[in-house]
């Protein structure tokens, strides 16, 4: 991730790739959300989703992994996140989907408690291999600043 002096509110970042296996999908299901229609095919064939499907969860923690390489980065400019605002899972992620991430910044600010830091306001979209939308949240990520002292 860039400074915060670097970041434009409006750009959009595309970034990741990452496929879903029926393994890790029953993996993160049995220590995390041990619900029947992520663990079992028969289950989930009588479940609200008709088939095996990821949990929430498991999506959201793919993504953090797709912002932390592909957009978060290494760099140590990125301070961590001030929480979400919005969390939505728009529609079921299934075994072979091919997840993406967009990420969109929609506003940024200096924080007036601790110098050093900017927030950005930003839409993290995560995204199937058509496109799709699965999940869409808002977070608020900090960032290091290059100039402590500086204004906008």
């Amino acid at each position: 991730m860039p400074y915060y002096e670097d970041i434009e509110v409006g750009e959009v970042h595309h970034f990741g790739r990452y496929e879903i296996t029926r393994e890790e999908i029953i993996e993160f299901a049995s220590r995390y959300d041990p619900q029947a229609f992520h663990l079992d095919d028969d289950a989930a064939k009588e479940g609200p989703f008709g088939a095996l499907a990821a949990s929430g969860w498991m999506t959201a923690a793919v993504t953090m992994n797709m912002l932390v390489e592909g957009w978060i980065g290494h760099e140590g400019t990125s301070l961590g996140g001030a929480g979400v605002r919005e969390l939505n899972w728009l529609r079921p992620v299934w075994p072979g989907d091919v997840l993406s991430v967009r990420a969109v910044v929609l506003e940024k600010r200096r924080s007036k408690a601790r110098t050093g830091m900017g927030i950005l306001d930003q839409k993290i979209e995560t995204l199937d291999a058509t496109g799709e939308p699965v999940m869409a949240m808002r977070t608020m990520g900090l960032v290091r600043t290059r100039d402590a002292a500086g204004r906008d």
